[in-house]
């Protein structure tokens, strides 16, 4: 192969490599309005219905979209925590989160504090590791994570089940 080619198939994968990239890490979300609050959502994964609570108008038929953004902060660390304990053979029953919120008084109202609780069950919990995946999740992985740092304190707390 000419020199030439092969500088231009390098540079051909090189793009290639990065535009797929860009594209892998690109989500998009459409949102539907179906009358009252209440709103259909498309997501990679299926699709959700969001709704306000009946007392400032809604029918209470869906999600509320605040709530689902630490049910999504939950399931990405979450799904973290269930890829380290497989790859680093840590022994569990299983594990919760709860993420406990407060909203600010203004408006916007948005969260400014949060507390996630891990709860570990199991016989024989080897504690440090168990420590090494939350830290590994909180610190490393979980972009849901780093997003709600960008604008409230982040708590962890780590409880541990033994049976």
């Amino acid at each position: 192969m000419p020199k030439e080619s092969k500088i231009i198939l390098i540079a051909y994968i090189y793009t290639y490599s990065f535009l797929n990239f860009n594209v892998m890490d690109k989500n998009i979300v459409k949102t539907y309005w179906k009358g009252d609050m209440t709103f259909d959502a498309t997501n990679p994964g299926g699709n959700l219905v969001m709704d306000a609570s009946k007392e400032i108008g809604g029918n209470d038929d869906g999600l509320r979209p605040k709530a689902m953004m630490l049910a999504s902060l939950a399931g990405c660390s979450g799904i973290d925590i269930a890829m380290l304990v497989k790859k680093m053979k840590v022994e569990i029953d299983t594990f919760d989160i709860e993420v406990e919120a407060e909203l600010t008084d203004e408006h916007p109202r948005f969260y400014h504090k949060v507390d996630c609780i891990y709860n570990f069950y199991g016989s024989d919990l080897n504690e440090k590791k168990i420590q090494k995946i939350i830290d590994l999740s909180v610190d490393k992985y979980c972009g849901v994570m780093e997003m709600f740092r960008q604008f409230a304190k982040v708590s962890i707390t780590i409880k541990y089940h033994n049976s």
